[in-house]
């Protein structure tokens, strides 16, 4: 089925999705730590449904509920964990993988983790090589998946490249509390994404961790396992830039209720580029609300915030001047090559862009012309396509995969509410 935006007028309210990072590591935590977890406001997705089967896979007890408003409350019973009997299998979830790359070394029994073919894709190598440092015999085909696994990882010294995804440091720092010695992991080089490290820790924390962190090295004391926990997941800064761009190019007011500014995720700098480029933002008490401005070029490192990578360069289609966006090489990575899908789409929709190693450069044009975007069955360029309508002058159409179910379910249906014309 075929799905066409059709611009319009932006304006309300409404709250964006829980962050999804933060709810793939509250159920892997709560799988891992003694006793019974409660995980509040969880997002329900199709990625964090695959972590979630992981954890039954591997003994955890999952209960799924509501609480008095309707948001989703999961309640896990774990510790004790077993390795699984048969692959797990983690569907579109570069994230579930990674992190569960390194919790199952635990295991003395082989564990092979796979996916589907956009997963098959993704490079593993240096978490499997970090592993292999600790002791771990790992196996890929090209340091790719599928993957096995088979420990027991005891711990002790590791280093690893943090050029490709910092989910494998995270995927070491999680599982560390676990080990029978204290882990030590150097970093070599500079980390991407690297606000996400400090959710890891925080979170860890929370579920009675000790951790700590010197520049590029961190270390965490073992034999200390994780203690039950409740945890209420945060709003999504990521998800929440698609309403708040599409407020900037073509909006009277939206705003986005209940955000925490104090959370550690990388992407609330959306609010910052959104001022840098000339939009209005106005912040009350975890609200947030934007309004349309005259819209400036921007050179932007987006190393630390590559999720709004599509959707700043929708943002930046429009404004004034020559755009660039660079530092993040580990885009090329994601659920699609995320630099070529995103300049694949602006040009179809009659923006100036061009690729470039680590980022693209965007020329800003008054309107954009519209047409037909190949999603790659990437939830983020479908959104950011969406998002784009607005400064169109003919519908944008894509194929309805579904794929935004990733991290934003009802999507569509959000957008609508808030002005955005949808046909289907």
């Amino acid at each position: 089925m075929t799905i066409a935006f059709r611009g319009g007028t932006l304006k309300g309210a409404l709250a964006t999705p829980p962050s999804k990072s933060h709810t793939h590591r509250a159920f892997l935590l709560a799988a891992m730590a003694d006793g019974t977890s409660r995980v509040s406001n969880a997002l329900c997705s199709d990625d964090t449904e695959a972590t979630l089967r992981s954890c039954e896979a591997m003994g955890a007890t999952v209960t799924e509920s509501t609480d008095d408003a309707d948001r989703p409350v999961v309640v896990i019973a774990g510790g004790g964990l077993r390795a699984p009997d048969g692959i797990i299998d983690v569907g579109n979830s570069g994230t579930t993988l990674r992190l569960l790359t390194g919790i199952v070394s635990v295991f003395d029994k082989a564990v092979e983790l796979t996916g589907d073919e956009s997963i098959r894709k993704r490079p593993m190598g240096p978490l499997l090589d970090a592993l292999g440092r600790m002791g771990v015999e790992c196996g890929s085909e090209e340091g790719r998946p599928p993957v096995t696994v088979k420990g027991p990882n005891r711990g002790g010294y590791t280093e690893i490249d943090g050029s490709v995804s910092s989910q494998f440091i995270s995927s070491l720092m999680m599982t560390a509390p676990l080990l029978a010695e204290d882990t030590e992991i150097v970093v070599n080089g500079r980390i991407l994404s690297d606000p996400y490290l400090d959710i890891t820790g925080s979170m860890m924390s929370t579920a009675g961790a000790v951790c700590s962190r010197e520049g590029n090295v961190f270390r965490i004391k073992g034999g200390t396992g994780y203690s039950a926990f409740e945890y209420r997941v945060p709003a999504d800064f990521s998800s929440a830039a698609f309403p708040l761009v599409g407020a900037a190019i073509g909006g009277t007011g939206v705003t986005v209720t209940d955000l925490d500014l104090t959370d550690p995720q990388g992407d609330r700098r959306i609010l910052d580029m959104l001022r840098l480029c000339g939009a209005s933002v106005e912040v009350s008490d975890g609200d947030v609300t934007v309004s349309k401005g005259h819209l400036k070029a921007l050179d932007l490192d987006m190393g630390s915030t590559p999720d709004l990578f599509p959707i700043v360069s929708v943002l930046l289609s429009t404004a004034d001047g020559t755009s660039r966006l660079h530092g993040a090489p580990q885009l090329r990575h994601k659920e699609s090559d995320r630099i070529e899908s995103t300049v694949s789409m602006l040009k179809a929709l009659g923006a100036d862009a061009e690729e470039t190693a680590d980022g693209c450069i965007i020329r800003g044009r008054r309107r954009l012309a519209g047409g037909h975007v190949e999603t790659r069955g990437d939830h983020r360029i479908l959104m950011s396509a969406a998002i784009a309508s607005l400064v169109c002058d003919g519908p944008v159409t894509v194929e309805d995969d579904g794929c935004y179910s990733v991290s934003y379910p009802d999507f569509p249906e959000s957008m609508e509410r808030i002005g955005l014309r949808v046909e289907r």
